[in-house]
């Protein structure tokens, strides 16, 4: 066997031999049920407003988007299972075994904006979280500028460790907001209701 079939042996090995995770990256036993939400995507929402742009950052944690109204976990659910293999190569490269993952959408507020995707973070337990990787998912995410009314969205994946049923702070660019914190009063009521709905079967 040549050195390169040998390497690319190998490579397959490591990568069958890779973590299960991203789609299940916890114990699924403190999910609560799919199909029994009522929540839109805008309540779990985290907006960062600067003079160039509005960012809309999404956690993408199954205990979170279980809670939205069942189209929108579905549309939710699919964009990660779509980009499973994506995702599993990132966290391979990075060396990542339960990855964190947001939707970002950056929409430009004037002309000719330049953005920086690199520049938005997350702030967990008093620790600094930067992006690990990003997988884009519009065109326009490559070239890092907007016009006015353009919007690049893309899939941010951080290391594990990132405490998302507590409060978090997400920065870019001087602009932070922690209303993460109020929104977790929701996300309690609501998965209260979906617990009680799921067990009388009704949605």
């Amino acid at each position: 066997m040549n050195r390169r079939s040998l390497f690319g042996g190998l490579l397959v090995m490591a990568m069958a031999s890779a973590p299960e995770l991203i789609l299940a990256q916890r114990d699924t036993t403190d999910y609560p049920p799919a199909g029994f939400g009522s929540l839109r995507q805008d309540d779990i929402s985290i907006g960062l407003r600067t003079t160039e742009f509005e960012i809309q950052i999404v956690p993408l944690d199954e205990r979170v988007i279980r809670l939205l109204s069942p189209d929108t976990y579905r549309s939710l659910h699919r964009l990660k299972t779509t980009r499973t293999s994506d995702l599993e190569a990132v966290a391979f490269r990075r060396g990542l075994r339960a990855p964190s993952l947001f939707l970002v959408r950056f929409f430009g507020l004037q002309r000719a904006v330049r953005f920086e995707p690199e520049f938005l973070t997350i702030t967990s337990q008093n620790r600094l979280f930067r992006v690990a990787d990003i997988i884009s998912l519009s065109p326009l995410w490559s070239g890092r500028q907007l016009n006015q009314r353009e919007t690049a969205t893309a899939i941010y994946v951080f290391e594990d460790g990132i405490r998302i049923l507590d409060p978090i702070t997400v920065s870019y660019a001087g602009a932070s907001s922690d209303a993460w914190g109020a929104l977790l009063r929701r996300l309690e009521r609501e998965r209260a209701s979906v617990l009680a709905r799921a067990a009388r079967g009704t949605r």
